[in-house]
């Protein structure tokens, strides 16, 4: 399947605007995140990419990571709904709706004027050294499953 192009402008906008469309009343059509909750999720790709926040895997523990999640991550299939995700990931409490949008936006816009370029050859959290379209594939596709999730 193909993904928004997140390092391209027009397209990193089109996401934007999905995001946009959220409100902090926003349904979720699956799952048991609230949209505030959501955002702090997918946020932590970003966290993992330009904050430094978190623990990087060990070596065995980053080679069983690669071995069995990084084609379900950056390969083409959609993830299912309600599939499970790595502790990091996991959102509790509340969380500021409006502060985890803007977040989601400022990381969006820097990816998008970094470009493929600069993540090509990256070193990811857990995967390795990704190309540019893996990048692109571990952001957008991310994205775009929980936008569905909340039908947007």
């Amino acid at each position: 399947m193909n993904w928004s192009n997140l390092f391209n402008a027009e397209e990193a906008q089109q996401t934007i605007e999905r995001v946009n469309s959220l409100t902090s009343e926003t349904p979720s059509v699956w799952g048991k995140m609230n949209v505030a909750q959501m955002l702090a999720h997918v946020n932590v790709a970003y966290e993992l990419v330009y904050d430094n926040k978190h623990p990087k895997p060990g070596g065995f523990q980053k080679f069983m990571i690669k071995l069995f999640a990084k084609s379900a991550v950056v390969g083409p299939k959609p993830y299912k709904k309600n599939s499970r995700t790595a502790p990091m990931f996991l959102i509790e409490g509340s969380r500021d709706f409006e502060a985890e949008k803007n977040r989601l936006i400022t990381y969006i816009k820097k990816t998008q004027e970094l470009g493929g370029d600069h993540f090509d050859g990256k070193e990811s959290h857990a995967f390795g050294n990704l190309t540019e379209a893996e990048w692109n594939t571990l952001f957008s596709k991310h994205l775009d499953h929980h936008l569905q999730q909340f039908g947007v």
